[in-house]
């Protein structure tokens, strides 16, 4: 999962200045059916026939976890009207047992178990941090005839003990929606889809989009790629973005080389309006063969295709791992009870480690920006607790004061991968880096065999060196602070400075602007120095911005105004209309970007050129 900051959490800010159907008991089978036509105030209807239930009182429950998200979601409280069923049509006693769980009686007679599925994203209140709002990417969507976003494990439970018996899922949806997915349909009907799967933890790795058809397919070192988009306005499509990816999925399939045998890969992309009632939460979920990703459409086309690389490449190569390596607690996942495993470092941290290092290796940025954006890292870390333990905080990261510190898994746990890669090089005289460390634990463990959480140190320490096991105790178990720049040194790396462009209205986590929600003005505030854009303009404390270039702006749409910001130019002219003093006046002027110095890094040692070429060019 990738969770996207994003300009976006200004928001936080301001207000304070994730039918029937055939029988399965004949075959074992858990039988669903999705009703995507007959939606009734914004709800799906979910029929699930059981397999041969053998027990007085059978409990079917709907996620309260799913891998990934690290989070306590609860999906099952967006399910209502739950209703069993005997074969002559007789209602059976149901009892809610909580949030996500609904206790059978007389369960020998089960035919079948009806609900309604309200989606997440009408329930979002911000930017999906800082309060219980499921992230998006991981939540659902019911636009009827537009769009749903179908995250199966939102619309479909498990029965108690029968999460291994196969799963096969009918979806009857309006023949002008396509679903995108990487399951095959069985159903050649252009209205109905039938999906099939093992056992449940396949079925939830799945998800399905469905819009009106845009998309595009092109395959890359053997591995079929799928994009779809979903742009309400169409200001996007999967064409206009898709040369972007196949050259970063082409990048990332070359870097990753013998790790990866996915034959089929998806890339589903819903773009949110920002209205109330739709998505909030930007980012992507992995899963073993799609990323959903979810991101504004207000966003310019070069910033969202930025965005694009960041989030889709760390969730294509979250195939390493925790999709391939990973612990019993994440083989054996428990939904509703989750167990979390102490490895983070390793699933989060080096999965961002390689979304970086990829994009150096493939020649995708030069030097000087993989530096920036390791500085970014550690500047981003020291805002969080630097001496916590990693594996402490992986373990109960689903708790208070560890879940919030999880945002430290993308600053922290991609330098603690950064660090491991640079002992390797240094170590095996620049032959050998963290991407081969996680070859042989591929070989040594896999897809269908975790290992113990407890003894992956010692295992990477017999695959390693014993300076590897020793940076893991002290540095990840431990509560010692990383000496980043003892590292670096290794690879000839030394601090530096360089004059940045800032952003216009948000410095760190404060805004020069705030809004008022009963109004929706957007105003200078009066409790922050202003920057040089505000006062190069002549912009006072307490006015009220309502216009820029000729483009009004409000609550409703200030991101918009956040993200357009993003690409001005210095010395460009601007407009703005601002109301002061309960009247309306026309500002004209150019734009001045805010400079400060910011710390980043650069190579000074020439005699460490080869084993930092070795390090960033493998």
């Amino acid at each position: 999962m990738k969770k996207i900051l994003y300009t976006l959490a200004l928001a936080a800010t301001f207000w304070s200045c994730k039918t029937g159907s055939t029988s399965g008991a004949a075959n074992n089978t858990v039988s669903v059916n999705i009703n995507l036509v007959d939606v009734k105030d914004d709800k799906v209807l979910v029929t699930v026939t059981p397999p041969a239930i053998k027990t007085d009182e059978v409990i079917y429950s709907i996620p309260k976890t799913v891998p990934g998200t690290y989070s306590t979601d609860n999906y099952g409280k967006y399910s209502g009207d739950f209703k069993a069923f005997d074969a002559k049509g007789n209602e059976l006693t149901v009892k809610r047992v909580d949030d996500n769980s609904w206790s059978i009686s007389n369960a020998k007679t089960l035919q079948k178990v009806t609900y309604l599925v309200g989606d997440t994203f009408d329930t979002e209140k911000g930017t999906g941090f800082g309060n219980d709002d499921v992230f998006s990417p991981a939540g659902t969507n019911i636009n009827a005839g537009i769009n749903f976003m179908v995250n199966t494990h939102g619309f479909v439970g498990y029965f108690q003990d029968k999460l291994n018996v196969p799963y096969k899922v009918t979806i009857t949806h309006p023949e002008t929606l396509w679903g995108a997915t990487s399951m095959n349909d069985e159903d050649a009907s252009k209205t109905s889809d039938v999906f099939s799967t093992p056992r449940y933890a396949i079925l939830v790795e799945n998800p399905i989009m469905y819009s009106k058809p845009d998309y595009t397919t092109f395959n890359v070192n053997g591995m079929d790629i799928l994009i779809a988009v979903y742009s309400p306005t169409g200001k996007f499509t999967a064409e206009s973005i898709t040369p972007e990816m196949k050259t970063m999925m082409t990048a990332q399939k070359n870097f990753l080389g013998k790790v990866n045998a996915t034959k089929k890969y998806t890339v589903l992309v819903y773009l949110s309006s920002m209205a109330k009632d739709d998505a909030h939460g930007f980012g992507a979920l992995e899963h073993p063969t799609a990323t959903t990703v979810v991101l504004p459409e207000s966003m310019p086309k070069e910033k969202l295709v930025e965005t694009m690389k960041d989030v889709v490449s760390h969730e294509f190569f979250h195939i390493v791992t925790p999709l391939t390596i990973h612990s019993k607690e994440i083989q054996y996942f428990d939904y509703n009870a989750p167990k979390m495993s102490e490895h983070l470092w390793m699933y989060e941290g080096v999965t961002e480690y390689f979304a970086n290092l990829f994009q150096i290796n493939q020649g995708l940025i030069d030097e000087a920006e993989f530096y920036k954006r390791i500085a970014d890292k550690i500047e981003q870390a020291k805002g969080l607790n630097d001496t916590m333990s990693f594996t402490t905080m992986s373990k109960n990261v689903l708790e208070q004061p560890y879940k919030d510190q999880y945002l430290n898994v993308y600053q922290k746990g991609a330098l603690i991968g950064m660090c491991i890669d640079i002992i390797i090089r240094e170590k095996s005289n620049g032959e050998r880096g963290i991407l081969d460390l996680m070859h042989k634990l591929a070989n040594e463990y896999g897809v269908e065999k975790p290992f113990n959480d407890n003894e992956l140190f010692a295992k990477i320490t017999e695959l390693t060196y014993p300076e590897v096991g020793e940076f893991l105790n002290k540095y990840v178990a431990g509560t010692t602070p990383i000496p980043y720049d003892f590292y670096l040194a290794k690879v000839g790396v030394t601090k530096a400075s360089e004059k940045t462009a800032g952003s216009i209205f948000i410095k760190g986590q404060k805004p020069y602007i705030a809004v008022d929600k009963a109004t929706k003005e957007i105003s200078v505030r009066q409790d922050v120095e202003p920057n040089v854009f505000f006062t190069t303009l002549g912009l006072k404390a307490g006015d009220v911005i309502t216009a820029v270039n000729d483009k009004a702006y409000s609550l409703d749409n200030i991101y918009d105004l956040i993200t357009e910001s993003e690409n001005w130019k210095e010395n460009t002219p601007i407009t703005l209309k601002v109301k002061r003093g309960g009247k309306e006046e026309t500002i004209k002027g150019t734009v001045k970007l805010p400079y400060e110095e910011k710390e980043t890094f650069k190579a000074t040692d020439a005699s460490k050129e080869k084993l930092k070429n070795a390090w960033l060019k493998g």
